[in-house]
């Protein structure tokens, strides 16, 4: 089955790993590869194209454009960068937050109805080509570790989410580990997704299936 798919990520941020043919490389070149991921799995992709440069419109028309594609869409992937979050600007400054906001909030537009799109992490690598910025893997304990500090607060609030995370956890050297889809948006690093949009897609619509277990947060604080 065919799903439109919106994604949001930071345009213009540079630290991340280098693209042959994209000089410099920013998120925007790993928009373009999942574009082409998105068509060639015989999805419909809803996100900005890159000849539309949106940037360059004035708020209120890019929160209408942008708002019309995600509410014609059920997936969102977020691309998450070294440099996606402005430190020094407010959140509610900045394009992402609003993004996945539209996307969990259930809208109403010219008669119709929405309902919250599934939401997929895609991590980056850095210009190094790590993914530690973010996720790091702990060869003790046989699990990953997140940095959700360092995400913006609306994608923070959904990860660790689900309500009864706490039945299947467990204890290793101190720290608590949970198993199993314990969050609404579930995190995939690139190298992973690559080449297996429809397998992720699909986790994130599975999860979406049991979304009333989990408490979602919709608004950009």
């Amino acid at each position: 089955m065919a799903n439109k798919i919106f994604v949001s990520y930071k345009h213009s941020d540079s630290n991340v790993f280098p693209i042959p043919g994209f000089s410099p490389t920013t998120a925007r070149a790993y928009v373009d590869k999942i574009e082409r991921m998105i068509v060639e799995g015989d999805h419909i992709y809803k996100g900005e194209k890159d000849n539309e440069n949106i940037g360059t419109l004035a708020d209120p028309t890019i929160s209408s454009k942008l708002g019309d594609k995600i509410f014609d869409s059920s997936v969102t992937i977020v691309l998450i960068s070294k440099g996606m979050k402005e430190t020094y600007t407010s959140e509610k400054e900045q394009w992402i937050p609003w993004e996945i906001s539209y996307s969990l909030k259930e809208q109403s537009r010219a008669g119709g109805n929405s309902k919250t799109n599934a939401v997929l992490a895609v991590v980056l690598p850095d210009e190094n080509g790590s993914y530690e910025y973010f996720m790091s893997y702990n060869e003790v304990c046989n699990s990953m570790n997140y940095k959700t500090e360092n995400l913006f607060q609306i994608l923070s609030d959904n990860m660790f989410n689900l309500k009864d995370k706490e039945a299947n956890s467990r204890i290793c050297n101190g720290v608590k580990i949970y198993n199993g889809y314990y969050s609404y948006i579930y995190s995939v690093k690139w190298e992973n997704f690559e080449g297996k949009l429809n397998t992720f897609i699909n986790v994130a619509l599975e999860i979406r299936k049991s979304i009333d277990k989990y408490e979602i947060v919709k608004i950009v604080k």
